[in-house]
């Protein structure tokens, strides 16, 4: 059967796909290096020619990327990576300059043939299967069969249902340069009835095998246990998806795992040396990398490994860490790439609380409240949207916004949905433990720290905020040990939990240390961190020093000083944490209002 025979108006003929190809090629908004180029002119051709259906991962590794007959897919997915990479180039180009071409030019997931259709006044037909008689696609070895075909064709835009994961990533970047979020979204994603944020997409960490030195016996079941033991430690992390075998991954194996976590085990005698990096995929670029020592002498095997491994899963998984830093930075650099989708609002809440201000709390809450439409049954996006509004209520004088039970109210509603979908879930549990704080539920908020605890104990913003929780309850002792880990792991944004250690020191007595601490906290960052230093310093004699505090807060926090008692006790919960507190203000001169008595700080 001849092309001309099988083609129809309603599909874009041979010159318009290839003329589209060529205005694809020519875009500086089409990024992809030479071998994707080559890649998808490949794939085009191919199909244009009607051999659609010898589109396998085997006949392009040989013909487009030079591999020999022995190549085995199995365990080179070079061929997979290049389509993934191809199909969020292809989403970039027609989000960003190719919104109003006419023809569409996609990869449906599942395989590797192209499929090209009209965009029309909104009017999308078919795939353009005619170029071939019986279009082959093929899927990886680990999809499952009963999954649906690839995607050939939609009522809109095949690429339509990408417009607003990407607008979640410019809300990412909203959240890290404080752009305001309005002219974000009219920027990119046009009026609000455009559809609602994707599922979430979590970054990808492939743990690859550890490599051991040959000539001591043993080291290679050490450094398979230790790999065993860093995927164990990984999972406990609702925020990334781990990969152990890639050839047993689903169907989303198909985008290259975004990270690759390497390591390495040296033995000498009873020493133990392990090296690990990580390495992003996209460009081999190491991001992170350590080494770590053990004596198996004063220390056992299984305990040196457990140590190690989470060493390594606390820096490289936990919020603020290597992998959140590496992506918020990728954002901020490269703008909306692809590929984040949902991610993008987690990435947006943690921005937000390192920058703390009102335009990148607005971004982060709305992109949140897409995401939760979307996806109701996401736990850590309600737990996430539930800090975010529990904000608003803690952080008011911060953000700006007016002294109102309304947000708290949210709060809990949001922690109780994400408990309901995951009662496991870390983060889940985190926000619990938040809102039953805030609500005088000080029981069920020290439960819920200590579940999220146990969950994930890697996690150092759960154990820096449960270790808050336990201190501001009187439990000084075993709450700042936990407070002083997140510090050492450089946990939360900075200086957040430096002011928690200020207060440790002032509880205990140690001016000298509470000062230190509360000047290493930020005290840009929340009012309430100089309130903290203006009571160390009137509690210190330091009247003087003690007035500038006073000063600034007065211009730049009235809200605060016209509410000390207020502030103060929703935080600190026994009468003799606050009376301390309290009395440092005074002798620092500022005054504090009686429990049903306003004081004028004017």
């Amino acid at each position: 059967m001849e092309l001309a025979d099988l083609r129809c108006t309603d599909h874009p003929t041979e010159a318009e796909i290839r003329q589209q190809l060529d205005r694809i090629f020519a875009s500086a908004e089409f990024h992809s290096p030479q071998r994707g180029r080559a890649f998808l002119q490949f794939i085009v051709d191919e199909t244009l020619a009607g051999r659609s259906e010898f589109l396998k991962a085997f006949t392009i590794a040989n013909i487009v990327f030079g591999r020999n007959v022995s190549f085995d897919a199995q365990n080179d997915p070079v061929v997979r990576i290049e389509a993934g990479r191809m199909r969020r180039a292809l989403e970039r180009y027609y989000l960003i300059v190719g919104r109003d071409d006419r023809v569409v030019v996609t990869i449906p997931k599942g395989g590797y043939v192209p499929s090209f259709t009209y965009a029309e006044s909104g009017k999308v037909t078919g795939a353009i299967t005619p170029f071939a008689a019986s279009p082959a696609t093929e899927r990886d070895p680990a999809v499952d069969p009963s999954s649906p075909a690839p995607f050939t064709g939609s009522p809109n835009r095949p690429w339509i249902r990408y417009a607003l994961p990407v607008g979640a990533v410019l809300v990412a970047i909203a959240a890290l340069v404080h752009a305001p979020l309005a002219s974000v979204f009219a920027a990119i994603t046009g009026p609000p009835d455009r559809p609602t944020v994707a599922d979430s997409t979590f970054p990808k960490i492939l743990v690859e095998q550890f490599q051991s030195n040959a000539g001591a016996a043993g080291t290679g079941d050490i450094a398979q246990g230790l790999r065993d033991e860093v995927i164990g430690q990984l999972a406990k992390f609702k925020d990334i998806v781990v990969i152990a075998n890639p050839a047993t991954a689903d169907e989303s194996a198909t985008e290259e795992p975004r990270y690759a976590l390497q390591g390495s085990v040296r033995l000498e005698d009873s020493q133990i040396r392990s090296l690990v990096r990580l390495i992003r995929t996209a460009d081999g670029a190491v991001v992170w990398a350590n080494s770590y020592d053990g004596d198996m002498r004063s220390q056992g095997l299984f305990q040196i490994q457990e140590d190690i491994a989470q060493r390594v899963a606390g820096t490289v998984a936990q919020p603020y860490g290597t992998i959140f830093q590496t992506d918020a930075d990728g954002l901020a650099k490269e703008g909306a790439s692809g590929g984040f989708d949902g991610y993008a609002c987690t990435l947006a809440y943690y921005s937000y609380r390192m920058s703390m201000n009102g335009a990148s709390h607005d971004a982060a809450k709305d992109c949140l409240q897409r995401a939760t439409q979307h996806n109701p049954n996401d736990a850590t996006h309600w737990a996430l949207l539930s800090l975010t509004n529990l904000d608003e209520f803690r952080f008011a004088s911060k953000l700006h916004r007016p002294s109102s039970p309304a947000p708290l109210q949210r709060a809990v509603q949001a922690a109780q949905k994400a408990i309901s979908v995951d009662p496991q879930n870390p983060r889940a549990l985190q926000a619990l433990m938040l809102v039953s704080f805030f609500q005088n539920d000080i029981d069920t908020a020290l439960r819920a720290g200590a579940a999220a605890y146990a969950a994930n104990p890697n996690d150092a913003e759960v154990a820096g905020e449960y270790g808050l929780r336990l201190s501001m309850s009187g439990k000084w002792q075993s709450g700042c040990e936990l407070v002083s880990s997140a510090v050492n792991k450089s946990a939360g944004p900075k200086g957040y939990y430096e002011v928690g250690m200020a207060l440790c020191a002032f509880m205990r007595g140690d001016l000298q240390a509470a000062e230190l601490w509360s000047r290493m906290s930020d005290l840009e960052y929340n009012p309430m961190h100089r309130l903290v230093l203006l009571s160390i310093l009137g509690a210190a004699g330091k009247r003087e020093e003690g007035k500038q505090q006073q000063d600034w807060l007065q211009s730049n926090a009235p809200a605060l000083m016209k509410n000390i008692r207020k502030e103060v006790s929703i935080r600190l919960q026994r009468a003799e944490d606050q009376e301390r507190f309290f009395a440092g203000l005074r002798a620092a001169g500022t005054p504090v209002a009686s429990s049903d008595t306003p004081v004028s700080t004017q």
